[in-house]
């Protein structure tokens, strides 16, 4: 596991270390870093500089939150909006680990507390720039555990989508920003101006999916084309204007992306295994 440490001296006194962590997948879940205690084949790298800002934000500018936790639950349409480009990872001076993105369109109506989804999984606002365009969400370590976050570093281009209004359109389908799990991509296979896109996931999603079905994948609202049981595998087909405007053309075979499979399917499943039907057709 790869850290690195950058120290920015903005006031008399240091500031909280920026940490990037880049392998939080094998970490139960209810654990908590502890940096004396890492593996002996952990790598522990420092990169200290000393920084003082040539100015102090005006109070309009910057907006922060206190809590990462989003009260409503919300909604979105797999349509993506813009693709964002991550600023920084690492803990901010809350000990959380905050990510920041640079966007523009996400950012006309920001409130502190919204939901936005990144790459398909739904984080809130905490903190936010409109002038530098840019905005702050908080990552658990059970979103970095789940999600394809954990691969992110500055620089990398990330889906966004704003959580849908009872005035907007229903462009995709009902897409939670609950991401289920990750699959790998397989294959890139480019033909006329679309792209064939396969991906390999566990057992345990592959059964949600159908041909025809809706998945989201990386936030994006589109249609399973054929499902491979015995490869664990499904494909689905990019058209030209798909690929300009989110980011998984950009990716490589062997990474991943974040999955969302359709609900209902989960909900019939629920349903089927509490004995609903049987117990419909008692007199």
């Amino acid at each position: 596991m790869a850290i690195k440490v950058s120290i920015s001296l903005n006031s008399p006194k240091l500031s909280h270390p920026k940490l990037s962590i880049f392998n939080f997948h094998n970490l139960p879940s209810n654990s908590q870093l502890n940096f004396p205690n890492l593996s002996s084949n952990g790598q522990l790298k420092f990169k200290s500089h000393f920084k003082i800002p040539n100015a102090i934000p005006k109070p309009h500018q910057t907006l922060k939150s206190k809590s990462y936790r989003n009260q409503i639950s919300c909604l979105f349409t797999g349509i993506v909006e813009e693709m964002g480009k991550v600023k920084e990872l690492g803990y901010g001076e809350n000990a959380g680990f905050d990510l920041k993105i640079g966007a523009k369109i996400v950012l006309e109506d920001v409130k502190l507390g919204d939901s936005i989804a990144v790459n398909g999984t739904c984080l809130t606002v905490t903190e936010f720039n409109t002038e530098l365009s840019e905005f702050t969400v908080g990552l658990a370590p059970e979103t970095l555990r789940k999600t394809s976050l954990i691969e992110l570093q500055p620089g990398s281009l990330v889906n966004l989508e704003r959580a849908l209004q009872p005035s907007t359109r229903m462009g995709g389908h009902f897409v939670q920003g609950h991401v289920d799990g990750t699959g790998e991509i397989v294959s890139l296979d480019p033909e006329d101006d679309s792209l064939w896109v396969k991906v390999k996931t566990t057992p345990e999603l592959l059964k949600y999916i159908v041909p025809k079905g809706f998945i989201a994948i990386d936030g994006t609202s589109l249609t399973v084309v054929d499902v491979f049981d015995d490869d664990l595998c499904f494909n689905f087909m990019l058209v030209a204007y798909t690929q300009q405007n989110v980011v998984i053309p950009l990716k490589k075979v062997g990474q991943k992306v974040n999955l969302e499979v359709d609900i209902l399917g989960k909900y019939v499943e629920r349903l089927l295994n509490s004995g609903f039907l049987e117990a419909s057709k008692s007199p």
